[in-house]
């Protein structure tokens, strides 16, 4: 038999979840996975050319089109400024099939559980049984989702998180490091949970919600909710593990 030749993946961000993303992809290559990081791409002209973590910068976000074979994985976003692997994802355009999934090899995914296109899960990531996590979702180090747990498109949990059985987190919602979630409770789309908070109750759309038990504070930092907000350059838009 010959020797199987891995796809070329070009990571979209030059930041920390980047370079976590990079490291997922080459450990998994280490191990017979199926692709082959050959670059990151930045919208920051003052990183064209340069190495980031080992790996090229070989320009920006729409230099994409120029790598056909190449699939991709959206790798940016920060807490405030969480909804940029959407708009990212947006912008370009691309067709589904151009996305892919990156899982590390010290994951454990279960045999009901599906992860979709775009999607990231670093190491010691726990699904169980019967999860489904979507599409363009960063996914750190150490979390559990357990059985029966649904999470949208585009969220982010940050490391540490814990959900209980049949939790559903919402398009966009970000959990900050070491979140715990009882079963059943629903966080909503484009909410925020801040760090080390105890979700007891459903969090609404788009607000900020911290504390043990959390409660709702605030409105979340949404560009939609903040007219005239500055948007941070994309070099700068690394998820907090």
């Amino acid at each position: 038999m010959g020797t199987r030749t891995a796809q070329p993946l070009l990571i979209l961000g030059a930041g920390g979840f980047a370079r976590e993303a990079a490291d997922a992809v080459r450990a998994a290559q280490s191990v017979g996975g199926p692709y082959e990081v050959v670059g990151l791409l930045d919208d920051n002209p003052g990183l064209h050319g340069r190495s980031v973590g080992g790996t090229p910068v070989l320009g920006p976000f729409e230099a994409v089109e120029e790598h056909a074979t190449a699939v991709v994985v959206v790798a940016v976003g920060r807490p405030d400024a969480y909804t940029v692997r959407r708009d990212v994802v947006t912008r370009l355009a691309l067709p589904v099939e151009r996305f892919a999934t990156v899982v590390h090899p010290a994951a454990s995914v279960g045999s009901t559980c599906t992860v979709g296109p775009g999607s990231v899960l670093l190491a010691h990531v726990t699904l169980t049984a019967d999860v489904v996590v979507g599409a363009h979702v960063a996914v750190m180090p150490q979390v559990v989702l357990t059985h029966d747990v649904r999470v949208d498109d585009y969220a982010t949990l940050a490391s540490g998180v814990r959900l209980g059985g049949a939790v559903q987190v919402g398009t966009g919602a970000y959990l900050a490091s070491g979140v715990c979630v009882r079963e059943g409770c629903r966080i909503g789309p484009w909410a925020m949970v801040g760090m080390g908070s105890t979700v007891i109750r459903d969090v609404l759309p788009e607000r900020v919600s911290y504390g043990s038990p959390a409660r709702d504070v605030r409105p979340a930092p949404l560009p939609w909710l903040t007219p005239g907000a500055a948007q941070p350059s994309s070099s700068s838009l690394e998820v907090h593990s």
